[in-house]
């Protein structure tokens, strides 16, 4: 049944394997609930709105056979008051339903030694579910569930007639009471596993490692299988980020870091100081960071060999003429990442080339800065990513080399931090927009996040809910589901 559609919430993840977590996921008790839920109603909403195909039977106990079809079959009414879903220790989630009832219309025709048909009822009443399934993870890092056990029954079925036909009520609607309730009994589990098998095609569908851009490469595959304590799921994610030319490891592993205990929220996403660290590695292995800022600074002003000449009097007596100037950045080691209480500093490492732009459209070098420049970064969530913006702290500026003389390097702070400010760092947060995806489905929306800066990670707590297109994308799965179920079969 859908309602096992609750543990769609694992392919919320799209996970990872290694030692040690980059990322770790914890869905608490609260998110488990939500699923449930989200899985119930939208079932009802499905089953009151499906049109099932005709049933064709025949009854051959008695001394004339019956041959009867039910058509336009509907569900009135679908009514869950005692469902859940729980976490059992170790890696065991139990289904729970309880007292479940439903009510169904349909017409029917009566084929015998006399041609009879009308309308019927059907009141489904005591259906009840207890299903246990372990949660591990294949040989691809994908997360996996294998049902373990599962028991399910039907108390009541009661076939009503229309007034019409009450007087055919015990030679046609007994005989079906017994063989509908069995049928329907019996496939409670086998329809539970088919969703499990649904479940698991679906995960194994994910691509454990995606492409963020041109640049990079990220894994979420399982670290391990995941791991179920008390009121909550643990998934240990590799989360590491690799350039998209070269995918070998990093030259460092992630430390180990623990998540508050905290289960007031639905969903924990903690990050790592490692992640950030393989992001830096993999965009400055890339390039990404290397380049012309002329562009970012054409909005103020058009940089010149006059704009420098005040500042380094050589420049005028070399270029008489004023001559484009060109700045281009190259980063010298991949940025630094730290994270401590409520803070993201990030620091950049890098060189900047001054250069004049001859007539002939040749460039010629004026002089060579070297630049460090301390960062705090803000971090914002859009949809499902990750997106940070850089904001300068401080800077530090040496000369690396000059072809226009020797000149005190502090004479250009001003004139670098407006570079920096409306150049540089603005350059770096166009190619940082994007964000980096959490481990999270298209179909999810995180409600209400949370975002808080600790030592070696950061935390993101939030609720969640589905986005209204997820529900029309599930109708392909719930006709397949509708297939899987025998309504009214003997």
């Amino acid at each position: 049944m859908k309602v096992w559609g609750s543990l769609v919430l694992f392919s919320l993840f799209i996970l990872c394997l290694d030692a040690k977590p980059g990322i770790k996921v914890k869905i608490t008790q609260r998110g488990l609930d939500f699923g449930t839920q989200f899985g119930l109603e939208f079932l009802k909403q499905r089953l009151k709105e499906e049109i099932f195909e005709d049933f064709h039977g025949q009854d051959t106990s008695g001394l004339t056979g019956l041959n009867y079809t039910i058509f336009k079959i509907r569900f009135e009414t679908v009514e869950f008051p005692n469902a859940s879903v729980s976490l059992k220790s170790g890696n065991e989630i139990k289904l729970l339903i309880k007292d479940a009832s439903a009510t169904l219309t349909a017409d029917w025709k009566l084929k015998s030694w006399l041609l009879s048909s009308g309308k019927l009822t059907v009141f489904i009443s005591g259906v009840s579910v207890t299903a246990v399934a372990t949660v591990s993870q294949d040989e691809t890092g994908r997360p996996i569930l294998l049902l373990e056990s599962c028991q399910g029954s039907v108390d009541g079925i009661d076939i009503q007639l229309d007034q019409s036909s009450r007087w055919m009520y015990k030679v046609f609607a007994n005989f079906m009471e017994r063989p509908l309730r069995n049928s329907l009994s019996l496939n409670l589990c086998p329809t539970i596993g088919t969703q499990i098998h649904r479940i698991n095609a679906e995960l194994r569908q994910h691509q454990v490692r995606t492409q963020i851009d041109a640049f990079a490469i990220i894994d979420y595959s399982l670290v391990k299988s995941p791991l179920i304590c008390g009121t909550f799921i643990n998934l240990d994610l590799k989360g590491t980020i690799y350039p998209a030319a070269d995918e070998s490891e990093p030259p460092f592993k992630p430390d180990p870091f623990i998540l508050p205990e905290e289960v007031d929220s639905m969903l924990y996403i903690g990050v790592s100081e490692y992640f950030f660290q393989t992001a830096s590695l993999a965009y400055y292995t890339s390039g990404a960071f290397d380049g012309s800022v002329a562009e970012q600074l054409s909005a103020y002003f058009m940089l010149t060999t006059e704009t420098f000449a005040s500042i380094i009097p050589m420049v005028a007596q070399l270029y008489g003429n004023s001559l484009p100037v060109m700045l281009n950045l190259t980063t010298t080691a991949a940025p630094l990442i730290n994270l401590h209480n409520g803070s993201f500093i990030l620091v950049l490492a890098g060189s900047i080339d001054v250069l004049a732009v001859q007539p002939d459209s040749t460039i010629q070098s004026m002089f060579s800065l070297y630049v460090t420049a301390k960062t705090h970064v803000s971090l914002t969530l859009f949809e499902k990513n990750l997106v940070p913006a850089l904001c300068l702290d401080s800077f530090n500026l040496s000369l690396a080399h000059s072809n226009v003389g020797f000149f005190k390097v502090s004479l250009l702070d001003n004139f670098m931090s407006f570079i920096l400010q409306n150049g540089i760092i603005p350059a770096a947060n166009v190619k940082l927009k994007e964000g980096v995806p959490l481990p999270i489905l298209d179909s999810t929306i995180l409600v209400e996040p949370v975002v808080t800066v600790h030592q070696g990670y950061l935390l993101i707590s939030t609720d969640m809910t589905f986005k209204p297109s997820a529900v029309q994308r599930g109708d392909d799965d719930l006709q397949a589901i509708f297939d899987d179920i025998s309504i009214i079969k003997t």
